[in-house]
């Protein structure tokens, strides 16, 4: 089995597919052409199932970054007889710049070693292992390379020095001394085309390598709309977001991983490279603080495409998409993986597209209350479609569901359920003029709309807990209802809002300050903390004025990024270290908003006059 730590792990990504490279230079994680297609490394998961390394012979000290504005990284290795740069991306397209970053994107892998001091001798060791490890592929030497056939790909490693040929699997020395360098590219092609695809000298990766640089920086430098506390931070999530785009449809995915465990050991491994409607509220929020107004109308216009006809054929929405809009995302395991660290099984596809959770009618139409400009018109069929979305919010709000945590059993009546519900007619109403709604419309809305405000504030609150909880007419926690200030449904210093947090803070908050979901018997006693919900924490706090706090939090939070600032969707409560798939793009979203909240918090403490 795998048993990396998930924190040793970096991201690239050329916004359509994504690769994970550890500390000490190897791949094991790749999935081309897309996110969601199958790995082509996957030594994540398990020992055997490929990967590919570039490292120093013998003992080295190892440091690693970003080249700055970019997500292309440097691993620096420092060994008694020289230093040796490692530089690693995915190749972006020749003309991609700014908001096009992605659109034309190659699919190749590159990797650069630079001698810069004394001298340096490196091991090359190239197992692909397509397919999630089940194809071993023929592997030939052709000049100035190696090509990898099986299954549904062909593989053209380009190499600078000749590798020995072992079965499946290449190995080489590479001897350099100070100023030399060279460079290695890999593609992925079909195995049935008829075009082989050009091998790439040192010189051709040198000049992409740059270029990729160029495109990144091109990137950031468009979006720079954040001023404020832990600016580095929210732009780098933003980078983090647009690494986990699909620029093709705009569509954002959860993690760039599958099975990565939210419990060691335990059976809570789900495949989240695909594009969860619920997450779209929060992502537009995200996208608007760093500025990537473009990328904000291209996500939303996915959502609408992928989700369109489905309301009128009386279906419920559905709760994710796949990246390139596909509804059936049927879930299926391979056996033959062991799983990171034992934790099977592991599993691609993903059953929660056939769950009813109520709550993304409110993540829909806050999207869309967010993306309409002021004045402007939604077109006829998204207009229908908008307002199909607000009858369901209405028709089905008293219904149960699966919950925002998609609890896989018996529905129940979530108070997060209700209050997504309650921000769908809340939002339909304000965009009443745009969706062409007419009075009788509006007038039902807002009679459900009080409704629904109305279980919530007598149903949902508990006076023995001091606290709105989990579910209707329960007495148990849960990190979601801290969103309740977070959508407007109840202000800040609202004492009900106050109590909620405090309550939250002291009762669901692990030793390491971090909050957890919920406790309860359906979910594992070593379960991690959600970093999701530590940020929501800070972000609410700094709603109700306690900034002091809230910057507390966050910075809680923000220490369990790892060396290059990544984010994974948990920690382990006993030991601190990234659980869950990764990277993870709700902790980084939630890492900007929080970081806004704080920031707007504290301008308007200190705008507001003292006492005369």
């Amino acid at each position: 089995m795998s048993s990396r730590p998930i924190g040793d792990y970096a991201l690239l990504s050329d916004c359509r597919s994504a690769a994970l490279v550890t500390t000490d230079g190897s791949v094991d994680w790749l999935c081309m052409p897309r996110f969601d297609s199958p790995a082509l490394f996957s030594r994540l998961l398990d020992a055997t199932a490929g990967h590919w390394s570039i490292r120093p012979q013998g003992a080295s000290e190892v440091s690693r970054r970003y080249v700055d504005g970019t997500l292309v990284l440097e691993t620096t290795f420092s060994t008694p007889t020289g230093t040796a740069v490692l530089l690693d991306a995915l190749a972006m397209g020749h003309r991609e710049r700014g908001h096009a970053l992605g659109a034309s994107s190659p699919g190749v892998l590159l990797r650069q070693i630079t001698c810069t001091q004394g001298s340096a001798t490196l091991d090359v060791m190239y197992a692909p292992r397509p397919e999630f490890g089940l194809v071993h592929p023929l592997m030939s030497s052709v000049r100035g390379g190696l090509t990898a056939s099986g299954g549904t790909h062909r593989l053209v490693l380009s190499t600078p020095s000749a590798l020995d040929v072992n079965g499946s699997t290449a190995y080489g020395e590479i001897s350099l001394r100070a100023g030399q360098q060279v460079g290695f590219a890999l593609q992925s092609v079909s195995a049935w085309g008829d075009v082989e695809p050009a091998l790439w000298g040192s010189a051709r990766v040198h000049r992409r390598l740059n270029d990729t640089i160029e495109r990144w920086r091109s990137w950031t430098h468009t979006h720079r709309g954040y001023q404020g506390p832990w600016q580095e931070e929210v732009g780098h999530s933003g980078r983090v977001l647009q690494a986990l785009t699909f620029t093709p449809t705009g569509a954002i995915i959860a993690a760039a991983t599958t099975s990565l465990p939210e419990s060691i050991g335990a059976d809570r491994n789900w495949d989240y490279r695909y594009t969860w409607v619920r997450d779209a509220s929060f992502t537009l929020q995200a996208l608007h603080t760093t500025a990537c107004h473009k990328e904000k109308a291209a996500y939303f216009g996915f959502l609408a495409h992928a989700a369109a006809t489905q309301l009128e054929r009386g279906a419920d929405l559905q709760v994710m998409y796949g990246i390139g809009g596909e509804r059936d995302l049927s879930e299926r395991t391979l056996p033959h993986l062991s799983g990171w660290r034992g934790s099977t099984p592991v599993r691609i596809g993903n059953d929660a597209w056939r769950q009813r959770q109520v709550d993304v009618y409110g993540e829909l139409l806050d999207a869309a209350y967010q993306t309409l400009p002021d004045g402007a018109w939604f077109d006829p069929t998204l207009r229908a479609f908008l307002l199909q979305a607000a009858e369901a919010a209405a028709r089905h709000w008293s219904e149960p569901d699966q919950g925002m945590w998609e609890m896989r059993g018996p529905g129940r009546h979530f108070l997060h359920s209700k209050l997504m519900c309650w921000v769908a007619l809340d939002r339909a109403v304000r965009l009443a003029p745009a969706l062409g709604a007419d009075a009788e419309h509006v007038s039902r809305w807002e009679y459900t709309r009080q409704e629904i405000r109305t279980a919530i504030e007598t149903r949902g609150w508990s006076e023995r807990l001091g606290a709105f909880t989990q579910s209707l007419d329960s007495s148990e926690l849960d990190a979601s209802v801290l969103v309740l200030p977070l959508v407007g449904f109840l202000p800040g210093d609202d004492p009900r809002v106050r109590s909620t947090v405090n309550v939250i803070a002291t009762q669901l908050t692990d030793p390491r300050g971090q909050v957890r979901r919920y406790l309860g018997d359906d979910i594992a006693a070593d379960e991690g903390s959600f970093l999701l919900c530590t940020f929501w924490l800070a972000h609410a706090l700094a709603l109700t004025g306690e900034t002091n706090r809230a910057r507390r939090v966050f910075e809680t939070a923000l220490g369990c990024a790892n060396d290059v600032g990544l984010l994974s969707e948990e920690v382990s409560s006993i030991t601190g270290e990234a659980l869950g798939n990764y990277p993870q793009a709700f902790s980084h979203i939630g890492l900007i908003n929080a970081a806004h909240a704080i920031h707007h918090a504290e301008q308007a403490r200190t705008a507001r006059p003292g006492p005369h």
